[in-house]
């Protein structure tokens, strides 16, 4: 019963549900303290064909090589070797661990707008010691809910779906209702942020891409989809519904209040805005609707971050204790793991905010060389395969966006990931050693490996610079 397979409309609610968490709530002021109405109008229509051509990849890849299981680690591995897969694996999760404990602090400072006042805090910005203990709760009820069976925590999370997603429809609603045309049209440059359109246009494209971060969703639970082809389509659906949230909301926000005013709104900004539609309720119904958004977030990122290293030690990239399901078909040890290190990153930020803050910055740019990887594999897999030439077309061009946003996210960030890329590797050479009994590097890993040990010299080198940047 537990281990029953996950259907299309719940495969696509992980997508959305992972893409839609805190971001989407403080977009309008995240977007317009960088850019004017053109910039970010260019920026989504950067990001949206990217991110589509990359959502297609998956589509593709699930139709071109079905049998493969495990998203963002497998394609790695098939397409680059061993390494490659196991640096996909090792960013992602890194990524999506780190990441996942912002929800909890997210959700405890919005808790905090129903129980704090000037003369009494408890949750404060979700580091006091309240919050560590509600958020440590969480953690281990989250737990128990997957390792019954990721079908029943998927069923959960399709629920927290429609429950953050109504809230946005709504603003959407009102949004038409209230929209001013000619405020929209008053300043659509932004020159008071003297800075170019196209230096706009770079200060958002990572605002865009991180609010898209889980697009891989159904892709990392392939292994658990009711039918392989839904795998592909459950990507399309939920990058398409995002997109068509994420813009209207953004655009919409512009003909409501002057860009001026939002870019100083404090966060989240939708709660001011929809009071401004419909009076004080705006704030408590966005508050409470973030809290269910950032918890059901919580809960996918979880079953994705359990997932992949139980696919990578099934082939020796992460260590073989992590390799083993529980009566439930869950990755039992993989998800045991997760949560320690989910736990141990709460009593971080409770201890060092500040610290803590820097270091999820760094891991989240850690996304981006996997994302880059399957592009390029579709596009070699298309060559390999003489597909069709649009599946050609749709792997060169989520390359090239791939690409972009590396450049986008500058060399600063792509330094510091690569001091948190060593210690993996480290692993990696472990289990490899264990698994095969000796280390089996290819002669393209070995140079590799002198490469990115290399610029792991520079960037520790540099790294009082980089981290006060």
């Amino acid at each position: 019963m537990s281990n029953k397979k996950i259907g299309l409309v719940s495969l696509t609610a992980l997508v959305l549900s992972s893409m839609i968490g805190s971001g989407i709530f403080s977009l309008p002021q995240n977007m317009a303290a960088v850019a004017g109405a053109e910039a970010i109008s260019i920026g989504w229509l950067i990001t949206g064909v990217g991110i589509i051509f990359l959502g297609l990849s998956f589509f593709f890849i699930s139709r071109l090589r079905p049998e493969l299981d495990g998203g963002i680690y497998t394609y790695a591995r098939e397409g680059f070797g061993e390494l490659m897969g196991f640096m996909s694996a090792w960013g992602y999760w890194l990524c999506a661990t780190i990441g996942i404990v912002g929800y909890l602090t997210v959700a405890f400072e919005g808790l905090g707008v129903f129980t704090d006042s000037e003369n009494f805090v408890l949750f404060g910005q979700g580091n006091t010691i309240a919050a560590f203990i509600g958020s440590s709760i969480i953690v281990w009820l989250v737990h128990v809910l997957i390792a019954g069976g990721v079908k029943e925590a998927a069923l959960v999370n399709l629920v927290a779906t429609f429950v953050k997603v109504a809230p946005l429809i709504l603003f959407i609603a009102l949004g038409l209702w209230y929209f001013d045309v000619e405020l929209f049209n008053t300043d659509v440059q932004a020159t008071s942020l003297n800075n170019s359109v196209g230096d706009q246009v770079k200060d958002t494209m990572l605002i865009t891409l991180w609010v898209f971060t889980g697009v891989e969703g159904a892709a990392v639970l392939s292994a658990h989809a009711k039918k392989r082809s839904d795998v592909g389509l459950a990507t399309v659906l939920g990058i398409v519904i995002a997109l068509v949230l994420y813009v209207a909301i953004t655009i919409l926000s512009l003909g409501i209040l002057p860009r001026e005013v939002i870019a100083n709104m404090p966060n989240p900004s939708m709660g001011p805005l929809l009071d401004v539609m419909m009076g004080q309720t705006g704030k408590i119904i966005i508050t409470a609707c973030l809290i269910v958004s950032v918890l059901a977030s919580y809960i996918s990122w979880t079953m994705y971050s359990a997932e992949v290293p139980y696919s990578g030690a099934k082939n020796g990239a992460f260590p073989k204790i992590l390799d083993k399901l529980n009566q439930n078909g869950t990755p039992i040890n993989s998800l045991w793991f997760t949560g320690f290190v989910v736990q141990f990153c709460l009593i971080l930020v409770l201890a060092f905010e500040q610290s803590y803050t820097n270091l999820l910055m760094i891991s989240t740019s850690m996304i981006l060389i996997p994302y880059f990887l399957i592009g390029a594999y579709l596009f070699k897999l298309a060559i390999q395969t003489n597909a069709k030439w649009y599946i050609k077309l749709t792997g060169f061009m989520a390359s090239v966006y791939g690409l972009w946003i590396v450049y986008a996210a500058g060399l600063e960030y792509l330094l510091l990931s690569v001091v948190l890329y060593v210690p993996g590797i480290l692993l990696f050479l472990y289990s490899n050693r264990k698994f095969h009994g000796k280390i089996t590097l290819t002669g393209a890993e070995k140079v590799i490996l002198v490469v990115i040990l290399a610029i792991f010299v520079y960037a520790v080198y540099r790294l009082p610079e980089l981290l006060a940047a």
